[in-house]
């Protein structure tokens, strides 16, 4: 399933790690597209949407 979230809170390639590794623990075999200066995160994977969206609250960020 793939899915867009608008991530807010990036600033920087630290936080495109942040983020990205937030979700490949939750899904290891997840592919992420992360597009900072825009703030979209597109992921491909078997997560639910609820869940990767809490993962990427976990690590700090806002996502919707």
């Amino acid at each position: 399933m793939q899915e867009r979230f608008q991530v807010d809170g990036m600033t920087c390639q630290h936080c495109v790690r942040a983020v990205r590794e937030a979700i490949e623990d939750l899904d290891p075999d997840a592919q992420v597209a992360v597009d900072l200066p825009t703030g979209q995160v597109d992921v491909t994977g078997t997560a639910s949407r609820d869940s990767i969206r809490d993962a990427i609250v976990a690590a700090g960020y806002t996502a919707a």
